[in-house]
């Protein structure tokens, strides 16, 4: 037995409940791990509300990453063993294979052996900002020295890695957030310049930092009315990747903006990353080696109790942090 999160029902933070249920033992090309640290995800709480991509059957699980040691293997796997430090690349299917638990079971393919030297912390805080970030930024939209890029959500996990991504290309990251309360950690955290979108006008400080160059990249998780100011800053031949709809407001199509600019206006999920075993490679292989160098590291905004869970995913919905959440087990 051993001591998993579930819902079973939707609703707020308060429908998650901590249970004890048999865990099976791994299948053919499964590891199973016992954990240490879980990282949460928004895409956690809108499965926990009905209102994700993926239609759970309750009671559900949930979960995309966490950190632990390998309990065990399943037949057929041949490069972890029991007492190997691991950390998880989030799965397509987080109900077929969720992460909240003391105990639980990947795909060998869904399962990495990261640095010693990383805390359990930041292990469990690792791979959904940075592969999403690195998919958007480096892999679709060829981030390279001298481009300026524009980051929307800035102080969260995703924002985080994208501003540390892009300085490692030698990019300008231009750090946008609500309000002005995050200004400083962020100019501070290496964000070469902050705009506040709440109180300052959107496309004219982003014509004013940029320029005549105007900015080329965008990486979006909102949507909603700001992709009007955002598409209006940027280049001709410029490239708006979307990787979220946070916004509760329709997002419209700036058709003439986009046809005078021949800009690019693309939809992504990091799923398109890991599933593909050639462009993950390359991913974990940047990462890591960014791990290595100290160019990249993990932002914990700040850490629950397993069985405070409830309390965490209240703080992940009032978009207070700046980085990730995470709960220790």
């Amino acid at each position: 037995m051993a001591r998993v999160i579930r819902f079973h029902e939707f609703g707020g933070p308060e429908v998650l409940r901590i249970e004890n249920v048999e865990i099976p033992q791994p299948g053919p090309g499964e590891v199973q791990i016992r954990v240490k640290a879980l990282g949460l995800n928004r895409a956690e709480a809108l499965l926990r509300t009905g209102t994700y991509i993926e239609t759970p059957v309750l009671p559900s699980g949930l979960g995309l990453e966490a950190a632990g040691i390998v309990e065990s293997v399943g037949d057929g796997v041949e490069n972890f063993a029991p007492g190997d430090t691991v950390s998880i690349i989030p799965p397509k299917s987080m109900v077929r294979w969720p992460a909240y638990g003391e105990l639980v079971t990947f795909p060998a393919g869904s399962v990495v052996k990261h640095p010693r030297a990383l805390s359990w912390e930041k292990a469990a805080a690792l791979w959904m900002p940075y592969l999403t970030a690195y998919g958007a930024l480096i892999d679709i939209a060829k981030l390279h020295r001298g481009d300026f890029v524009v980051i929307t959500a800035a102080s969260s996990s995703v924002g985080l890695a994208a501003i540390q991504i892009a300085n490692r290309v030698g990019a300008t990251a231009i750090a946008v957030t609500r309000s002005s309360g995050k200004r400083e950690e962020l100019l501070a955290f290496g964000a070469a310049h902050v705009i506040a979108a709440a109180e300052e006008d959107l496309e004219t400080r982003l014509k004013d930092i940029t320029g005549p160059n105007g900015v080329r990249v965008v990486l979006d998780p909102i949507g909603g009315p700001i992709v009007g100011p955002l598409t209006g800053a940027m280049t001709p031949g410029g490239i708006l990747v979307e990787y979220g709809g946070l916004s509760p407001e329709p997002t419209p199509f700036p058709l003439f903006t986009v046809l005078s600019k021949s800009l690019t206006l693309r939809g992504y999920l990091v799923h398109e990353i890991i599933g593909d075993p050639a462009r993950l490679e390359a991913a974990k292989a940047f990462i890591l080696d960014g791990l290595a160098s100290g160019a990249l590291q993990p932002v914990i905004a700040r850490t629950f109790p397993f069985d405070r869970i409830v309390d965490a995913h209240r703080f992940l919905e009032s978009n207070e942090q700046f980085g990730k959440i995470v709960v220790t087990v």
